[in-house]
C-alpha cells in the first residue's frame, strides 16, 4: 500500500468533484457528475452499488503511459479476480485538457474498493448506491475548514 503525499487535498478534491466522468456502455457514452444521480447509467447497467476507480497517475502525479498502462493491467487483473463487472470509463477536467482512463465497477464491496484505491495510490474514487447522487470519496483526512458537497473524507 502506498502512503499518499498530497500537497493540497482541498484543491485536489475540488478538481475531482468538478471533473467530467464518462462510462462507455455498448458504444454509448454516459456522463457522471459528482452530486448528481446517474439514473441513465443505472438503467443501462442495473446494480445496487457503483464505483469509478483508476490506477493511473498515483497521488495525481503524472506518469508515463507505459507505467500507467502496466498499473491499469494489474488493476484489471485484481478486478477480474474479484469477479467484478467493469466497464471502460474515464475522467477529464471540464476543459478537456486532462483525461485519465478508469473503470466503472458494479457491486464491488466498499472495503475492496478502498483497498484497491489505496493499493494503486489513488487519492479519491467515486462511489454511490443506486438512486443516490454520485459521491466523491477522498482517501485522506479533510483539510481544516474544507467542505465540498457530496465528498466524504476518509483517513487511510
Amino acid at each position: 500500500m502506498r502512503e499518499l503525499q498530497i500537497v493540497d487535498a482541498a484543491e485536489l478534491a475540488t478538481a475531482y468533484a468538478a471533473a467530467d466522468y464518462v462510462v462507455v456502455l455498448d458504444g454509448d457514452s454516459l456522463p457522471l457528475r459528482v452530486g448528481l444521480a446517474a439514473l441513465d447509467l443505472e438503467a443501462y447497467a442495473p446494480a445496487s452499488r457503483y464505483a469509478f476507480v483508476t490506477a493511473w497517475n498515483p497521488a495525481s502525479q503524472p506518469r508515463s503511459d507505459a507505467a500507467n498502462e502496466a498499473a491499469d493491467a494489474l488493476l484489471v487483473a485484481q478486478l477480474d479476480a474479484l469477479g467484478a463487472t467493469r466497464h471502460a470509463a474515464w475522467a477529464q477536467d471540464p476543459r478537456g485538457r486532462w483525461r485519465e482512463p478508469g473503470w466503472l465497477v458494479l457491486d464491488l464491496d466498499e472495503s475492496a474498493l478502498l483497498r484497491l484505491a489505496q493499493e494503486f495510490g489513488q487519492a479519491g474514487v467515486l462511489d454511490w448506491t443506486a438512486g443516490e447522487p454520485v459521491r466523491l470519496r477522498m482517501l485522506t483526512s479533510p483539510p481544516a475548514g474544507t467542505a465540498i458537497a457530496h465528498t466524504d473524507w476518509l483517513t487511510a
